[in-house]
């Protein structure tokens, strides 16, 4: 079941291997692949900010705004993918990482056994970047 940016996956397809679905990579609105995942009873859920945004003197709004300070995020995460037991779970984390960024969202996901991400950033020279919790390694195909 896809729900706009979540899929929970029960089951498997019909060559009766675990459900394949891919990460798409952020960039300049470009749809290719970043990572195929294969889901076996687990729910994904991305959140990104490569798609809504603007630029405005030279400088990136994003549609993510920060409750902190009533305005658009600003930091390196572009896309984060959260993996959970149900969308729900999913896909509130996947919001509130975008909020906080990619080593807040680290800690949080260290903390947390039942919740596994991946992260695609810009480094300090606008190159992409990944960054995947210790379990994603048994999701991710390629």
């Amino acid at each position: 079941m896809e729900i706009g940016g979540e899929i929970a996956a029960a089951g498997v397809n019909e060559r009766k291997k675990p459900w394949a679905v891919f990460i798409e990579q952020p960039e300049n609105h470009q749809r290719s692949v970043q990572a195929l995942v294969s889901l076996d009873n687990i729910a994904i859920a991305t959140s990104g900010n490569y798609r809504n945004y603007y630029i405005r003197d030279g400088k990136k709004y994003a549609h993510t705004i920060s409750p902190y300070t009533g305005y658009p995020v600003q930091h390196n995460l572009l896309s984060v993918s959260v993996f959970a037991r149900d969308c729900a779970t999913a896909d509130g984390y996947a919001t509130a990482f975008m909020v906080l960024g990619l080593q807040k969202a680290l800690d949080i996901v260290a903390a947390r056994e039942e919740l596994e991400a991946y992260f695609v950033y810009s480094d300090e020279n606008g190159k992409l970047r990944t960054k995947a919790t210790p379990g994603v390694k048994d999701i991710i195909i390629e």
